[in-house]
């Protein structure tokens, strides 16, 4: 079972920013793909951005595409998300997943506790 534990998340005004990071043990993210969701109250978990194994594919969902960036350092066997620029509508506990570069949650097998991004407007 591996382990993943996302931080950096909290409470911010509209227009500003957070970075969330996921850490694993060992060399449980390095060689990976991997994944941010989201999942707001009454909603499903939605995809928000994933990368390469290596770092040189990004993809992004529509909505945060411009203020949200994801990037890894595999030497530390972290991802992170910036999130800049931030709405209301951003509200939501993230989660971080490894496995895929794909939008499908079902294609990720290994998922973090979440953390809690909450913005004010």
């Amino acid at each position: 079972q591996v382990q993943l534990v996302e931080s950096g998340g909290g409470l911010v005004q509209a227009g500003g920013s957070l970075r969330l990071s996921c850490a694993g043990p060992g060399r449980s993210i390095s060689g990976y793909s991997m994944g941010w969701f989201r999942q707001a109250p009454g909603k499903e978990r939605e995809f928000v951005a994933a990368i390469s194994w290596n770092g040189l594919r990004t993809y992004y969902t529509n909505s945060v595409k411009g203020r949200f960036t994801i990037f890894r350092d595999n030497a530390k066997s972290t991802i992170s998300l910036q999130m800049n620029s931030l709405k209301p509508e951003d509200t939501a506990v993230y989660y971080c997943a490894r496995g895929s570069v794909r939008s499908d949650p079902s294609e990720y097998e290994y998922w973090g506790q979440g953390t809690q991004v909450t913005v004010s407007s």
